[in-house]
C-alpha cells in the first residue's frame, strides 16, 4: 500500500513509568534491562527508520525512584523533554505532588500534556488542554487524554477540582470532543486514557462509533499483554510498568475511510540488545543521581535479612514491618497501610535512607478515629473482598500486629475478625489509624462514609509524616525482622 490514499505509522507507547530511570542487571549473564538511555537509544533508532514515528505516554511518569521524590517531578518533566513524547495523559500520580505543583510541572513540560475531564467547578473549566491534533505526513491524528476517577480522590483537599469519573462521563466526554473538533479530515482518533485496562474494555463498549475513535492505549493497572484487545472496533493496549518494555503499534491509516486497515503490536522488552544506549541521557541523569546519592547514600539500619513485598494483595514481610512501627507510634487497636504505598519489592539487609525513602514516598499524614467493632466489620468485609485482589486494581492493606481477619471467599463474608486473640465485638469502641488518603476517601478505600467513621469524634492526626516516624524508627533500632504470621487469611 503505497499511494497517498495509505499511510503507514509507527506508534510506541509507555506508561507507569513511575521514575525508573536506571538500567539493571540481571539474570546470570548481568544482562542490562530498562531505564531510560536504553529506552532513549531505541527511540533514537526508530524515529531514524520509520518516517512517520510518534511516541506516546499513558501517565505515571513520577513517583518512584529516590530521584523523582527528592526534585518532586522536576527532574522527571526535564529527562521526559530530553525524550520529547509527543504527547501525554496524566496519570493519578502526576498529583502526589499537589494540584498547584502539577501545573508548574505542566509548564516546565516541552511537549503537549492533554486532559478531558479535569474541571475547575465553580467555572466548569478543564484545566489542560482536552485533546491535540498532529499533523503527521499530511494525516491528522486527534489525541485525547482521559484519567482514572483516583485523581479525583487525590483531589478531595481542593474542593475546587473536580472531574467526570465515570465511564459514563468519560465516554461523554469523548463523545462531545469528537462531535465538536472531529471533521473529516481526522484520519486516526486515539484515546490516552489511565483508567486501568478493564476499564479501558468497558469505555470501548460505550464509545458511539461515529465518533470514530480507532485506539485506546491506557495505564494505570500495570497490564502485560501478549496482543492488544479489540472491543467496539477498537484496538487496546498497555505496555505493563516501568520501562523494562515497550509498546509498538505498527499501522496503515485509510485516508479515505479514516481507519485502520493493517495493524502489528508488539511489547518490545528494553534490553541491551535492542539498542545502543544514549551516552547523553546517561550523563543527563547522572546529574540528579550523584546529587542524590550523596544527600541519601548513608547506612541508616541493618534487618536480619532482606524482607519483601512481592505483591500488593497479599500480606507481606515488609508491609508488616512498616504497620509495626506506625502501630507502636500511632497507639491504634487497628492500623491500615495501603499496599500501594510501599513502592518496592524487597528492602535490606543495608538500609539506606535512600532506599527507605524509596520504600515509602508519601510524606502525608496519619489519622487516628474512634470507631466501633460494627465499623471495623464493615471496613475489613469492604478491603478483603475478591474484587479488591484483583492485580493492579486493588486498594489492598497491609495490617498491624495482633490483627486476626478470616475471609471466606466462597461465601464471600467476613468470618471472623480479632485483635489480640479477642473477637471484636460490634458494641465496643476501638481506635483505628489509616493515612489521610484513605480517611478523606473512606467510601472508595473503606467501604464506609466519612461522616459514620466520625460519628463518636472527629479524628486526630498522630503524625504529620508517617515517613518522619519510618526514618526515625529504623535509624534508632538495628536488626529488624518480620515474617508473615497469617493476619489476613482466606478460606
Amino acid at each position: 500500500m503505497t499511494t497517498k490514499r495509505f499511510k503507514k505509522f509507527t506508534i510506541l507507547h509507555s506508561n507507569d513509568m513511575h521514575g525508573d530511570f536506571l538500567a539493571e542487571a540481571k539474570g546470570a549473564d548481568g544482562r542490562l534491562i530498562g531505564g531510560l538511555s536504553l529506552l532513549s537509544g531505541y527511540l533514537n533508532k526508530v524515529r531514524s527508520e520509520e518516517k512517520n514515528t510518534l511516541f506516546v505516554i499513558s501517565g505515571d511518569m513520577v513517583q518512584g525512584s529516590m530521584i523523582d521524590t527528592e526534585y518532586k517531578g522536576i527532574s522527571t518533566i526535564e529527562i521526559m523533554n530530553y525524550l520529547a513524547p509527543d504527547v501525554v495523559t496524566l496519570g493519578n500520580h502526576e498529583l502526589d505532588y499537589g494540584f498547584s505543583h502539577l501545573l508548574f510541572l505542566e509548564k516546565m513540560a516541552t511537549f503537549p500534556i492533554v486532559n478531558a475531564n479535569l474541571y475547575i467547578k465553580k467555572y466548569n473549566k478543564r484545566l489542560m488542554n482536552p485533546y491535540i491534533i498532529l499533523n503527521v505526513d499530511g494525516f491528522d491524528i486527534m489525541f485525547i487524554g482521559i484519567i482514572t476517577d483516583e485523581v479525583l480522590n487525590a483531589l478531595r483537599i481542593d474542593t475546587s477540582i473536580g472531574t467526570f469519573v465515570n465511564l459514563e462521563d468519560a465516554a461523554a466526554e469523548v463523545g462531545k470532543i469528537c462531535d465538536t473538533y472531529k471533521n473529516d479530515d481526522i484520519d486516526l482518533t486515539i484515546l490516552l486514557t489511565h483508567i486501568g485496562f478493564e476499564e479501558d474494555k468497558k469505555l470501548a463498549a460505550m464509545l458511539d462509533p461515529v465518533w470514530g475513535v480507532d485506539m485506546i492505549i491506557g495505564g494505570h493497572s500495570h497490564t502485560i499483554l501478549e496482543q492488544p484487545a479489540q472491543v467496539n472496533n477498537i484496538l487496546i493496549a498497555q505496555a505493563g510498568v516501568g520501562t523494562d518494555q515497550i509498546g509498538r503499534f505498527d499501522i496503515i491509516v485509510d485516508d479515505d475511510t479514516n481507519s485502520i486497515v493493517e495493524w502489528k503490536w508488539q511489547l518490545i522488552p528494553v534490553d541491551n540488545s535492542l539498542a545502543q544506549p544514549d551516552p547523553e541521557l546517561d550523563k543527563f541523569i547522572g546529574t540528579f543521581k550523584d546529587a542524590v546519592d550523596r544527600k541519601y547514600n548513608r547506612l541508616i539500619c541493618r534487618l536480619v535479612r532482606q524482607l519483601t513485598h512481592p505483591k500488593r494483595e497479599q500480606e507481606t514481610e515488609l508491609g508488616n514491618l512498616i504497620t509495626d512501627i506506625l502501630a507502636s507510634s500511632a497507639m491504634s487497636d487497628v492500623v491500615l497501610i495501603g499496599s500501594g504505598s510501599i513502592r518496592v519489592e524487597q528492602l535490606g539487609p543495608v538500609v539506606t535512607l535512600g532506599a527507605l525513602k524509596e520504600v515509602y514516598p508519601y510524606d502525608s499524614p496519619l489519622y487516628r478515629l474512634r470507631v466501633t467493632g460494627e465499623h471495623l466489620t464493615t471496613i475489613f468485609s469492604h478491603i478483603l473482598r475478591p474484587e479488591n485482589r484483583i492485580p493492579g486494581e486493588s486498594q489492598y492493606f497491609q495490617v498491624n500486629k495482633g490483627i486476626r481477619a478470616v475471609y471466606s471467599d466462597t461465601e464471600t463474608r467476613l468470618e471472623s475478625l480479632s485483635i489480640n486473640e479477642k473477637l471484636v465485638q460490634a458494641d465496643h469502641q476501638y481506635t483505628l489509624c489509616v493515612q489521610e488518603y484513605h480517611y478523606k476517601n473512606s467510601v472508595t478505600s473503606l467501604g464506609i462514609a466519612t461522616e459514620e467513621l466520625t460519628k463518636l469524634g472527629e479524628p486526630k492526626v498522630v503524625a504529620t509524616s508517617a515517613q518522619s516516624i519510618l526514618e526515625e524508627y529504623f535509624t534508632s533500632n538495628q536488626l529488624l525482622q518480620s515474617h508473615i504470621e497469617g493476619r489476613l487469611i482466606y478460606t
